[in-house]
């Protein structure tokens, strides 16, 4: 059946709806180039380190120790060791303070501690790294007379308990209401509802937040040349100064040598590497806690 005129005036397009058409795509294209803009940086420069320093990927880059001053070889073995070592140190001091005090804010705090502790949170996230570095010295290197592991995995549990503190208590925020009445109904006490059921509940979520706060950790290097300092050999002992992938980094790339230079590229390549992978991981626990709550 034809349509009648009355449908075809009610086809046709409204004097203002070529206008609208119009500045939907240019803010379409405007969006567009800006993400363009945003992201071309960021592929130019992965793509330029995975130019210079994806020749230097080898098994001796993970196994040896740095080579001695104007010799070739040598690897970044006991930095990639000492990074993880120092990463571990952090986790194992900053995550329960950071949980701990996103637990405390969510589900107990009260008044004016509350706005102090998440108002001390949200400064000390936007502290400059360099200056917890500082604040770490004074307060345990120069203790200690030494630089030590354990001073570089305590800067970098300060950078890190922030973001773990604000992401457990937004993510304990979401968590329904009905988890504790029903749990409170049955006689659980307080505690034990926020600990086994409503945080066990944000569980994914919180992890998905200690994991970007771990992939921002691993590439601070200001702290490190504070506290933890280097070291050109193997070292297990946190009492003693270590070597890190950022500081070792930073060495050979402001050396003179052709070979280090090469093998800064190489480490910063590594680096990129366990970052992206660190965040891609975060994002896909991020999206099946998504998919597991809608289910």
């Amino acid at each position: 059946m034809s349509a009648t005129p009355a449908a075809h005036r009610l086809l046709e397009p409204g004097p203002g709806d070529r206008a609208r058409h119009l500045r939907s795509r240019f803010f379409t294209v405007l969006c567009t180039l800006s993400a363009v803009v945003v992201l071309a940086p960021l592929f130019s420069i992965v793509l330029y380190v995975i130019k210079r320093g994806l020749a230097g990927v080898s098994i001796a880059f993970f196994t040896r120790l740095p080579a001695p001053v104007g010799e070739t070889g040598g690897g970044m073995g006991n930095a990639v060791v000492g990074t993880l070592v120092l990463i571990a140190i952090a986790c194992a001091i900053g995550l329960p303070i950071g949980v701990g005090a996103g637990v405390y804010l969510a589900e107990v705090g009260r008044g004016r501690l509350r706005t102090v502790i998440r108002f001390t949170a949200d400064v000390l996230g936007g502290v400059p790294s360099i200056t917890v570095g500082v604040f770490v010295y004074s307060l345990v290197v120069v203790a200690m007379h030494r630089f030590s592991a354990l001073a570089g995995g305590i800067a970098l549990a300060l950078v890190m308990i922030p973001t773990v503190t604000r992401t457990t208590e937004e993510l304990l925020r979401l968590v329904p209401p009905q988890l504790r009445e029903a749990a409170l109904g049955l006689g659980v006490p307080a505690w034990r509802s926020s600990i086994f059921i409503v945080l066990r509940t944000a569980l994914p979520g919180i992890a998905t937040g200690v994991m970007l706060a771990v992939a921002r950790i691993a590439g601070e290097t200001a702290p490190l040349i504070f506290t933890a300092f280097n070291n050109r050999y193997w070292s297990f002992a946190v009492d003693k100064p270590m070597a890190s992938l950022p500081v070792q980094i930073l060495t050979y790339a402001t050396s003179p040598y052709k070979d280090w230079q090469d093998q800064a590229w190489t480490g910063a390549l590594v680096l990129i590497v366990v970052v992206f992978f660190l965040n891609l991981t975060a994002r896909i626990a991020a999206s099946r806690a998504m998919g597991g709550s809608r289910r």
